[in-house]
């Protein structure tokens, strides 16, 4: 189907996606008071994930498993097959995902870190080296768990927060070629490439890169392992960045990308707009090798640790993903506000990518060291002064090393979640207002501190708390300029 929005002009001049969906079904939300939002954040140890929802305006946290499903998926969910074993539910998963990803052996799981925890089971061996486009939280987790290691090859530009680079998300071919010259091909499981890479503003690769990463995982035998959690929106970003593919369908991209890839795994969380996930091949030699950790891990094959009715709304929604009107949404509104927020001098990741809005804390929060978590900081404020919730995607995101040291991400973003059909525009607007308040009042803002961190993924649980005083200093502002709004 053709991206229609593609063809609607505004007679005013301005350039607003518009949605090509109707809301049928709403949820109540509450702006509670600045006071009760500083109540909430110390009650939360200033992570954004320890917040209660009644405290949250709106939820920009995640795209994963937020995504607003559509009727067909909602409808599909009645008809579902709650059968242990044999269930029709899962023969219709299957067949969606050999139509839609091309591949015929499927193993479900509950979502997509038991994904990755099943492949670095199979393949992680202590020493072994994975090389990826960039890691991802939880698959770096996983392979480290199993003593291997991760080696990140990207270009240059990906670093590069403000840039005109259309896929920033590319491996580079000649890291690669020097990682396994370095390691040998015999010490590398798999190659690991994501779509889009989340943790450096959800940049996508192109199909071009992605045939030059097959070549030579084929030319040294190793696995290519496709993490195609948001393969959707890289693929909507290749048809409108890649020249050749200007006049393909989804369907093709998505075949393309997935024919190139021995093994794909995926968060229907995010693929699907649902809640589950899934491993998929042509290999069937990886099939069986993976085939016996289903039931120890996960249970049963036809359910894999998801309920009936989520394996009915992935089916649905992985044919969903075909449809641009289904997929542009949410990149149409992340370039919407990043746009915005840039024109007010706001610094963001450019060009937008998929999953949300990045602002880059590491600009903003410039008086504040990497030792005092600037994106962490960032997100706390910005909850503070307008009840919206993002996600830290810095130092706090990181893992120690192996000796206990403090490791230092790349860039100290605050994610702005965008999931598709969620928000409207004069929400997304919110937003804009008053990240350029902020933006405007950034010397209030001050440090963090750990005051409770566990050792695998910190992120999640960690308890942290200021610096200083800084959040009364920061509330004391926002009075002085909106009286009593909230």
């Amino acid at each position: 189907m053709s991206n229609n929005t593609e063809k609607i002009k505004f007679y005013s001049g301005e350039n607003i996606p518009l949605e090509l969906h109707k809301v049928r079904i709403v949820q109540k939300l509450h702006l509670v008071p600045i006071e009760r939002r500083l109540e909430a954040l110390h009650e939360g140890g200033f992570n954004t994930f320890r917040l209660d929802t009644k405290d949250v305006f709106l939820d920009m946290l995640t795209d994963s498993g937020t995504n607003a499903m559509s009727d067909k998926q909602l409808g599909a969910m009645m008809s579902a097959d709650d059968a242990y074993a044999g269930s029709q539910s899962f023969v219709r998963y299957q067949k969606a995902v050999e139509d839609v990803l091309g591949k015929k052996h499927l193993l479900p799981v509950h979502q997509g870190r038991a994904a990755e925890n099943i492949i670095s089971h199979a393949f992680i061996r202590k020493g072994n080296i994975v090389p990826m486009n960039y890691h991802f939280t939880t698959a770096m987790a996983h392979i480290t768990q199993y003593g291997g290691k991760i080696e990140e090859l990207l270009y240059d530009e990906a670093y590069v927060i403000s840039s005109k680079h259309p896929f920033k998300g590319n491996m580079n071919l000649e890291k690669l070629e020097e990682c396994i010259k370095k390691h040998g091909a015999s010490n590398i499981p798999y190659i690991r490439i994501e779509a889009s890479t989340n943790l450096i503003g959800g940049q996508p690769f192109s199909i071009e890169n992605l045939r030059g990463v097959r070549e030579i995982a084929t030319k040294h035998k190793i696995r290519l392992v496709l993490d195609a959690s948001l393969l959707g929106e890289n693929a909507w970003l290749v048809k409108q960045r890649e020249e050749e593919f200007k006049n393909s369908s989804m369907a093709e991209i998505i075949l393309c990308m997935t024919d190139l890839a021995d093994l794909v795994y995926f968060s229907a969380r995010k693929l699907s707009s649902s809640r589950g996930g899934g491993i998929c091949t042509n290999d069937y030699a990886i099939f069986k090798e993976l085939e016996p950790l289903v039931p120890l891990f996960e249970g049963f094959l036809t359910y894999g640790g998801m309920s009936v009715r989520e394996i009915e709304a992935i089916a649905v929604g992985l044919y969903e993903t075909l449809d641009e009107t289904m997929i542009c949404q949410s990149p149409q509104f992340i370039e919407y506000l990043v746009k915005a927020l840039e024109s007010k001098g706001v610094p963001v990741v450019t060009p937008a990518g998929v999953l949300g809005c990045h602002v880059d804390a590491m600009r903003i929060c410039a008086h504040i060291p990497q030792t005092q978590y600037p994106a962490g900081a960032l997100a706390a404020a910005f909850f503070l002064i307008s009840g919206v919730r993002g996600m830290e995607r810095g130092s706090v995101s990181n893992q120690r090393d192996e000796y206990g040291n403090e490791t230092y991400a790349d860039m100290e973003l605050l994610r702005l979640a965008i999931p598709r059909r969620v928000f409207t525009l004069s929400q997304i607007k919110y937003v804009e207002d008053r990240m350029t308040w902020l933006y405007e009042n950034r010397e209030l803002i001050g440090g963090l501190k750990f005051v409770y961190e566990p050792p695998v993924l910190r992120f999640f649980m960690g308890g942290l708390e200021p610096i200083s005083d800084w959040p009364e200093k920061l509330i004391a502002k926002f009075k002085e300029d909106f009286g009593d709004s909230l």
